[in-house]
């Protein structure tokens, strides 16, 4: 069966080529994708599924009928920047595909026909997930909100991103395998003056500083140094001229860590040491995250081992690989809390074999040749997982 399905995804290329270039055309950002949802509620029903909205602007359908559930999800959400690849079909609306999101989309609608094809062999649901807002980090959390993982109950679920690697090996990490997320802004308050009279003056530049190296100690002196764990500073914005000192700085910045403990104390933290800093130098100061943020991606051992078998069998010994795992992030791993979840980098292309750059790069391409593979891939795994696990 894995050479039928795949020979089947290898004749689709054309189809998806022209579906991704069409997505990559025109992209679109967060919840508001109105054109990309509108592209994947047609084929979907030109396929004869009955696609139904999750959340603000997900999408769902089901093929296959009783337990076990299986979920493929995709992302469909683009970047805010303008695209330098000089692609005939390249985006000219100021957002592009830089993260790979239309390879995601398309390759699940691709794994869509080939469930279509195969939907007398399945021993169970097959739940498609097209998800928002990925890049903005609250997508999978809006669409678990709405119950996406209910109505039928998921059991277990895979997603599939594209990344920088040899062309068609499958990268993963057991465990822990990626970072969590807390994006969160720093805004000090002091009182702006003459430069010449700092005096008279709260500087809140003077304490930016103090904070952006106070900081700094959580992870060199109070998280285990066996834990992981990144606190960026990545903006800061204060002032004008060049003899006026300010009223205000502005800090922004990320907290990533494989670990929900380390996570919540490296919070509480940041807005103590902020909080102390400020009083000493007399200022005030105002800490905001961006809402819980999100948790680390949990790879099950037992689910990736599983999979990785019928992906070797499908694509050829060896083509599964043990990467390191990442310190970025990615929101598929909300659902990782709550069931068995597998997330794995499809090499779409190395810089020897001719693509330098990576992923949210303005000039960054991906080998098309990889979309029937990742159809396949999503396919093969949810018909050999479902006859696997039913009973």
């Amino acid at each position: 069966m894995e050479r039928e399905i795949y020979q089947e995804a290898l004749s689709l290329r054309d189809e998806l080529v022209a579906w991704r270039r069409q997505l990559h055309r025109h992209p679109e950002l967060g919840f508001d994708l109105p054109v990309t949802r509108a592209f994947v509620f047609e084929k979907l029903r030109e396929m004869g599924y009955e696609p139904q909205d999750v959340g603000r602007a997900g999408i769902t359908c089901t093929i296959g009928r009783g337990a076990p559930v299986f979920l493929l999800r995709g992302d469909m959400d683009a970047l805010p920047m303008q695209e330098e690849t000089g692609l005939p079909f390249a985006s000219e609306n100021g957002c592009m595909h830089a993260c790979g999101h239309d390879f995601h989309t398309t390759a699940l609608l691709g794994a869509a026909r080939l469930l279509r094809q195969h939907e007398g062999e399945l021993r169970g649901t097959v739940k498609l997930l097209f998800q928002p807002a990925e890049e903005t980090m609250d997508g999978a959390q809006d669409v678990f909100d709405a119950g996406i993982l209910e109505h039928p109950h998921v059991d277990a679920a895979m997603a599939l991103h594209v990344v920088q690697a040899p062309f068609g090996t499958v990268n993963y990490t057991p465990g822990s395998a990626c970072g969590s997320s807390d994006v969160f802004t720093i805004t000090v308050n002091g009182r702006g003056g003459h430069g010449a009279a700092p005096h008279r003056n709260i500087d809140p530049i003077n304490v930016a500083a103090h904070i952006v190296l106070s900081l700094q100690t959580i992870n060199s002196r109070e998280v285990n140094p066996n834990e992981m764990i990144v606190l960026t500073i990545c903006s800061l914005h204060a002032g004008s001229a060049a003899n006026v000192t300010p009223a205000q700085a502005v800090l922004k910045g990320t907290i990533r860590t494989m670990n929900l403990e380390v996570k919540e104390f490296a919070r509480q933290r940041l807005t103590e040491i902020c909080r102390d800093v400020c009083r000493t130098f007399r200022a005030e100061c105002d800490i905001a995250f961006t809402g819980a943020g999100i948790p680390p991606m949990i790879n099950d051992p037992a689910l990736t081992e599983e999979l990785s078998g019928y992906i070797d069998a499908l694509l050829g010994s060896g083509s599964v690989r043990h990467i390191e795992r990442m310190t970025g992030s990615e929101d598929f791993s909300v659902f990782s809390h709550h069931v068995p979840c597998a997330l794995y980098w499809f090499g779409t292309g190395s810089a020897e074999e001719g693509y330098p750059y990576g992923v949210h790069d303005p000039r960054v391409t991906f080998r098309e040749d990889a979309l029937p593979e990742m159809a396949a891939v999503y396919a093969q795994s949810a018909i050999c997982w479902l006859a696997n696990h039913h009973q």
